[in-house]
């Protein structure tokens, strides 16, 4: 948007932008909590035995933000994340129609691209954009939407985050490529950002450089495909960091084991990776719900790291719990898996993603109306589990992933005595 002649203000509500905002403090590599307030929950989810709350900035900050705001925009961009979080956006969108009466109002993210019908009829928003901004016919639609005429999109694409509209973040983003060449069953990637495309060297270079002058330390990788052609611009960057051993690097998002050479593990561990997380998934390496690992796979990669220099308690392991017709001995398999190789499992909740080709029998094996209600979409309350959520299965899985290969109780809510 700058590129084609805008000048541009960022509001995130997730953002401790004030010090007057009283927020959580941050814990290790400039993680925290948020501040949340508890709300009266949805009729959809009366019987949902958990809170209801929204996080970040409260209603009042970000109502006394958008007054200070001037002069007043032409245009006002809504992004949107997580499917089931969509009533934040509905109180975004209601707070700047009260503050900017007139002003349109254009919604795009991930809500707006995986739900779109929902959002035709519930947001409001004067024109909903599905996928990414910059694809030709979106935008097109936005500036004669503006009554503009429609500028060249800019070159070369994707383009990076723009990171200094943050004016002292505790951590930095890198972001070398947007889209997956993986189509996985359970993950609507592709969907998103079609295609798989990769930044240049040059261009994340000048970028990370000039947020490390202005004091950052800790960087988290944000790509869903992070080690795929790592010559484009992987290797370099890494490298460069090599000589910077005051940075801290992250991959919160799942690595693809299968392409953990010894060379890159060795590239990443000398750059100062330090939290590193796998796309386990299943200990079932014969019936996945991917087709990325095979078990050579697995054990070539997790040896690889370890001889480059990667300790044991570094290393996490995603394994996906709460999948349509799962059954729960293959969790505790992929978790006893995970133990015996002494690295940490995590167990990363399902979401039925409208898009995904998992989401027909996600529909069907629901008691939820996934499809008609997305916040019955939310992980947090197993949506395609028997029976949902209950606090005591998730005391038991949170036990029982944190035991490590000690002696664990016997008896449990699940039934699973016998496996252990």
């Amino acid at each position: 948007m700058r590129e084609a002649g805008a000048e541009v203000a960022l509001l995130d509500c997730l953002d401790p932008m004030w010090s007057d905002v009283r927020w959580p403090g941050r814990s290790r590599f400039g993680t925290g909590a948020y501040p949340k307030l508890r709300m009266e929950k949805p009729e959809c989810l009366q019987s949902v035995p958990r809170h209801y709350s929204r996080y970040g900035l409260s209603y009042e900050a970000v109502a006394g933000a958008l007054r200070l705001l001037q002069p007043q925009p032409d245009c006002i961009f809504i992004t949107s994340i997580m499917t089931y979080w969509y009533p934040g956006v509905l109180t975004i969108i209601d707070l700047v129609r009260k503050a900017f009466p007139g002003t349109p109002v254009i919604l795009g993210g991930i809500y707006a691209s995986l739900c779109r019908e929902h959002a035709e009829v519930h947001s409001g928003a004067d024109l909903i954009i599905s996928g990414p901004l910059e694809h030709p016919g979106n935008w097109k639609q936005v500036w004669e939407l503006l009554e503009r005429p429609v500028p060249a999109i800019p070159e070369p694409l994707p383009a990076g985050p723009a990171l200094d509209c943050y004016p002292d973040p505790p951590f930095s983003i890198i972001l070398g490529s947007k889209g997956c060449p993986f189509h996985c069953a359970y993950c609507a990637s592709d969907v998103l950002n079609p295609g798989f495309l990769q930044r240049s060297f040059g261009a994340l270079r000048t970028e990370l450089q000039t947020e490390i002058d202005r004091g950052v330390r800790d960087f988290a990788f944000y790509d869903d495909a992070l080690l795929i052609r790592p010559e484009t611009w992987l290797d370099p960057l890494l490298k460069r960091f090599t000589a910077d051993p005051g940075v801290r690097l992250h991959a919160p998002n799942a690595m693809h084991v299968r392409y953990l050479t010894p060379a890159l593990c060795k590239l990443l561990h000398t750059a100062g990776l330090k939290t590193v997380r796998l796309g386990l998934e299943s200990a079932d390496f014969s019936n996945r719900a991917d087709r990325k690992l095979s078990l050579q796979d697995w054990e070539e990669g997790l040896a690889n790291l370890l001889a480059a220099g990667f300790k044991t308690e570094q290393i996490g392991a995603y394994i996906l719990f709460g999948l349509p017709e799962q059954d729960g001995e293959e969790v505790v398999r992929a978790v006893r898996f995970a133990h015996r190789h002494r690295i940490r499992p995590h167990l990363a909740q399902y979401t039925p993603i409208p898009g995904s080709s998992l989401f027909e029998k996600a529909k069907s094996c629901s008691q939820y109306s996934i499809e008609e209600e997305p916040l019955l979409q939310n992980n947090s309350i197993w949506p395609c589990k028997p029976g949902g959520f209950t606090w005591q299965e998730h005391t038991y899985w949170k036990q029982f992933t944190e035991s490590g290969n000690r002696v664990f109780p016997r008896r449990n809510p699940n039934g699973y005595d016998r496996l252990r």
